[in-house]
């Protein structure tokens, strides 16, 4: 079998393996977000670092729609002066937590991307989340690592070849978005945002 023909067939059978449950939940968690006006916070290094800067962007624009607010999201690797300042005062392994400190409400949620599932300034963020009563969702790799024990919702692509990892989170990401920009409630009535919006923050709380 060619390289080609193996890379393709494991992204396949790893796919396969992925919680559509989990999927789900993730979507209606972050839709959930977007109708009560919760921050989405997104972070992530290296390769995880420039998905983390995608889903923002997809997740900004790529959902709007006419009878929906927009998603108030925030990419926490976008700020390179913020970034290197936070690094050189308070060490880069708080990074992301210190941008947390100083911009997340509770009910908030943040979206930790680390193949590894072990990045400190990841998993020194996710615990500043939990501090500050956030939701996390995880998307992880190979075994998950300290963040799927840490994580609210973890969303791992179980293999252990990094860049097929993260080639399904960007999948992820974009199924993710999908699906919100078509996200209609469970029920054949007719009903409100405002009636969402209540049903949801009750599924929350």
């Amino acid at each position: 079998m060619t390289i080609i023909n193996h890379y393709i067939t494991e992204l396949q059978q790893t796919l396969d393996l992925i919680s559509h449950q989990h999927i789900q939940q993730a979507i209606d968690w972050l839709h959930n977000a977007r109708i009560n006006g919760r921050k989405i916070f997104i972070m992530g290094n290296g390769g995880s670092a420039s998905t983390a800067s995608h889903f923002v962007c997809d997740l900004a624009k790529n959902t709007r729609r006419d009878d929906l607010p927009p998603f108030r999201v925030i990419g926490l690797a976008d700020n390179m002066a913020l970034l290197s300042a936070y690094g050189n005062d308070e060490g880069y392994e708080n990074v992301f937590a210190q941008q947390l400190l100083s911009l997340a409400q509770p009910k908030d949620i943040v979206i930790a991307i680390s193949t590894s599932g072990n990045s400190p300034n990841v998993v020194n963020a996710v615990n500043v989340a939990q501090e500050l009563q956030m939701r996390s969702i995880g998307f992880t790799g190979f075994t998950g690592g300290q963040l799927a024990n840490m994580v609210d919702l973890d969303l791992r692509v179980p293999s252990n070849c990094i860049e097929q990892v993260e080639d399904i989170h960007v999948m992820l990401e974009h199924l993710i978005c999908k699906a919100l920009r078509e996200y209609q409630p469970l029920t054949s009535q007719p009903i409100s945002t405002k009636q969402m919006s209540v049903a949801l923050e009750t599924e929350w709380n």
